[in-house]
């Protein structure tokens, strides 16, 4: 219906979007980027952070892709307080708008919180086809929330570990994700009290909190492991120079985060230092893991450029599938005429 905006809800995602198909559309992406033919907003990212009373954050961000033709927005808002946060739960603000770029016609209205929750975790993880071990034993979890679930739905897509190792901040909530993950799997998942021992015990580990302090140190990375940072300060700032690679997602979106800048200013890293972004490794203009014994740090901030290749990938299959809420555009109401 050319005249309509098709709107998907988030059950509608879930059931059309599997952990796979995330994976395989991210590193999609990360090629595209490589022969830059993705275009960002400038500038890339909007903010409107407003402290107390209310500590509501908006953020907004546009992409334009030329494989297939497909422009979007994303647009979300959550709470933080500090003690609060709802960035990754399903009360928060999520939207994917779409258009078709070649007539600026509105397609969608994508709700985003299972894409957005599976698509951070599956573009860092698709880069361990790359960046990761050879045959990793040992899983290591920083955080269990939705993004730390996410991952090891990526994770064991990838590789069969014989152990896993988590820890949080509440002991409650990590022994009930090892009890959970430990009868799906069939193997030993240990929750543990410090993230130091996570990391150490880890072949890959992933930092996955929602905490802005520094969460993990460079030298708990054992030789041959690869440490996947998710955003902030998951991996302390002065370590990233001693990997032996530093692999990120994209240059200029990682300049729009605070933290970042600080490492820079800081002349803790620089771009001479950076190994390379994913989207090079995924296209074979740089190389990813070359010795076992290599230490690899990954780290993502976050490409909306993948949002809205999901959405629009998303969008497609509902009209197939005769899926989603067909609303009236503007251009099907013509009749309608404001009073003079």
């Amino acid at each position: 219906m050319s005249d309509s905006v098709l709107f998907i809800d988030y059950a509608t995602t879930v059931e059309l979007l599997g952990v796979a198909d995330a994976m395989a559309i991210c590193e999609d992406v990360y090629r595209q980027h490589a022969k830059n033919s993705v275009q960002w907003s400038v500038p890339p990212s909007q903010k409107l952070d407003s402290g107390a009373p209310f500590h509501n954050h908006w953020h907004t961000k546009s992409v334009l892709l030329a494989e297939p033709p497909i422009a979007g927005a994303r647009i979300y808002s959550y709470y933080d307080d500090g003690v609060v946060n709802t960035v990754g739960r399903l009360d928060c603000t999520r939207y994917i708008v779409l258009t078709d770029p070649r007539t600026a016609r509105p397609l969608a209205i994508v709700d985003e919180h299972w894409t957005y929750a599976i698509r951070s975790a599956a573009a860092a993880i698709a880069s361990l086809n790359w960046l990761g071990p050879r045959a990793p034993k040992v899983l290591g979890l920083v955080g269990i929330g939705t993004m730390g679930e996410n991952c090891l739905r990526c994770l064991r897509r990838l590789y069969r570990f014989e152990e896993i190792v988590c820890t949080s901040r509440r002991p409650d909530t990590r022994a009930a994700f090892a009890a959970k993950w430990q009868a799906k799997l069939g193997i030993p998942v240990r929750a543990l009290d410090s993230v130091e021992a996570v990391v150490r015990a880890a072949d890959i580990a992933v930092g996955g909190t929602t905490r802005t302090d520094i969460v993990s140190r460079e030298p708990w990375v054992k030789r041959g492991a690869t440490f996947v940072s998710l955003a902030r300060r998951e991996m302390d700032p002065a370590g990233w120079a001693s990997f032996d690679k530093t692999v990120i997602d994209d240059w200029d979106c990682n300049m729009t985060m605070r933290e970042f800048r600080d490492m820079l200013d800081a002349r803790q890293f620089d771009r001479a230092r950076l190994h390379a972004e994913i989207g090079e490794v995924v296209a074979g203009l740089k190389p990813g893991r070359e010795h076992d014994d290599e230490r690899i740090l990954v780290h993502t901030t976050g490409l909306v450029s993948q949002d809205v290749a999901i959405c629009a990938w998303i969008y497609e299959r509902a009209l197939a599938a005769g899926r989603g809420i067909h609303l009236p555009a503007a251009s099907a109401q013509t009749f309608a005429l404001p009073e003079d």
